[in-house]
């Protein structure tokens, strides 16, 4: 491994830790500021924490397809889909059992799969996210949304939608919301620069794909929130708080930055993912939305089963990589 290649791998480190610091810190002032607006907590938790919290995978998507990097781009979301279900609910489900019987979360597994299958539907059926399957598939997300805010309105429970008080720092427009802000503002650009640019240049030194850097190093990276939620989740046995915000987070993921990846321009799906990272999701998704259907724990024993799988499948690309 060169000096070059290494010089990417860190900068590609630091531009992660930038885009989730910044991430968390531009939601934190933002809902900080519409609380002090007197913006319903509703409101707040659909717009700003969801969109917020999906705002790392959002810029990197926008400014890998603006590169030309459409493998970055299209791979961060199917490895944060794979990584959501195999990594980020196998490891803690091995501290915990995972409930999946949860008030009104088999709606949005029925939404998730449908989101998969539009999404796989572009790829196969298109080879690439254009604008018009782009905006298709925004408005998706906007419907979505727009029908969790009916059913919460009218007091239904809504298991996606996070907590305000978790990101709630003041409920005034402070010197502290204000650098907040500004903080996430100029970080999430940056850092997604640092990303995309030297997740590039490692792939092309690597003469590898660039779903391969999307897939692994990127898609584990913006997994990691997820994945110390769901596992402080599972320690304090709570862990029904958790799997419907990995059920959202796999919907945002498909329509708003699947959709972003499109209205930002034309990008292109690899053959290679074709035929092996795009059935790897689909199995991933028809695993969860089996559980969550038939209400069925994901105990320990399938904890280590999927999360051994994901190691499998991180394996089986560096294989596939070598041999290209």
């Amino acid at each position: 491994m060169g000096a070059e290649t290494i010089q990417a791998i860190i900068l590609i480190i630091i531009g992660l830790v930038i885009l989730l610091v910044a991430g968390d810190l531009l939601v934190r002032g933002a809902v900080g500021l519409a609380a002090a607006l007197r913006i319903p907590a509703l409101i707040i938790s659909l717009t700003i924490v969801a969109f917020g919290t999906s705002a790392p995978e959002l810029v990197v998507t926008i400014q890998a397809v603006l590169a030309g990097s459409d493998g970055i781009a299209l791979g961060n979301i199917i490895g944060s889909n794979i990584a959501n279900v195999f990594l980020v609910l196998g490891l803690p489900a091995i501290i915990y059992p995972i409930t999946t019987n949860v008030p009104g979360l088999r709606r949005h597994a029925v939404m998730m799969m449908l989101a998969t299958a539009a999404f796989c539907g572009a790829a196969y059926f298109n080879g690439s996210i254009n604008t018009t399957i782009g905006a298709a598939l925004f408005a998706g997300i906007v419907a979505y949304v727009g029908y969790m805010w009916f059913r919460a309105s009218h007091g239904g429970k809504e298991p996606v939608i996070d907590d305000v008080d978790e990101y709630l720092e003041t409920t005034s427009i402070s010197a502290k919301t204000m650098m907040f802000l500004a903080a996430g503002l100029i970080g999430l650009p940056l850092g997604a620069h640092l990303l995309v640019a030297n997740g590039a240049e490692m792939a092309a030194n690597l003469g590898v794909r660039d779903e391969l850097v999307g897939l692994t190093i990127v898609a584990f990276g913006t997994s990691l929130p997820e994945l110390a939620t769901v596992a402080a989740a599972a320690l304090h046995k709570k862990s029904d708080v958790a799997i419907g915000g990995i059920i959202g987070s796999n919907i945002f993921n498909l329509l708003a930055v699947g959709g972003a990846a499109g209205l930002a321009g034309t990008a292109y799906f690899d053959p290679a993912s074709l035929r092996v990272d795009i059935p790897v999701m689909i199995i991933a998704a028809l695993f969860l939305s089996a559980y969550v259907l038939t209400r069925r724990d994901i105990g320990r024993i399938t904890g280590v089963f999927i999360f051994g799988a994901y190691i499998g499948f991180i394996i089986a690309l560096a294989k596939l990589a070598g041999g290209a």
